[in-house]
């Protein structure tokens, strides 16, 4: 019995960073009656931009990176608003001065992509998928912030569409250790 190597290689793989924002890192929308702290994401950004920096070099590829839509009532799609009707599930922005749900730590350049989500999933957006087939890619490189939340929700959306991932361990942070 042969086994066939996969063909992951830089043409046809992509990085892709989630939730890399302001509502998910900055420490003006940690919300200290939760206990919601964002420290050790925090911590971990450096390492973050560094290898992105060192990916473009390799790649000379664009980075996608995925930002999402003011995370309240208005904005979010009707399932995660009925969700958020349980009292211990609600989480919408309380920043009633529409804090922008801007890059935290990170900055894409000219050459990447941004594509906003409205759900959990990136793969719910169309212009993602469409992107990433007209260049051909297979594998996506995914880091990003929850990795228990919006990224694991997004590499099992990109799996049933037919994208393998490789999970950068190191460069992610998720809730359940």
């Amino acid at each position: 019995m042969s086994f066939k190597m996969i063909d992951f290689n830089v043409n046809n793989s992509i990085l892709i960073v989630i939730d890399i924002i302001n509502s998910c890192a900055s420490p003006e929308c940690e919300i200290k009656k939760w206990g919601i702290s964002f420290k050790k994401i925090r911590r971990m950004i450096p390492k973050l931009s560094k290898f992105i920096k060192d990916y473009k070099k390799i790649s000379r590829k664009p980075v996608i990176y995925v930002n999402c839509v003011k995370w309240d009532k208005k904005h979010l799609t009707d399932n995660i608003n009925e969700l958020y009707k349980i009292p211990r599930s609600r989480y919408y922005s309380e920043d009633e001065t529409v804090f922008p749900e801007e890059f935290y730590g990170v900055k894409p350049d000219k050459k990447d992509v941004i594509i906003t989500k409205n759900h959990y999933d990136v793969f719910t957006s169309p212009e993602l998928n469409r992107y990433l087939k007209k260049k051909k890619i297979k594998y996506l490189i995914v880091t990003g912030i929850f990795g228990d939340g919006c990224v694991d929700a997004s590499i099992k959306g990109g799996f049933s569409k037919g994208y393998n991932f490789i999970i950068l361990k190191d460069l992610y942070w998720r809730i359940i250790k």
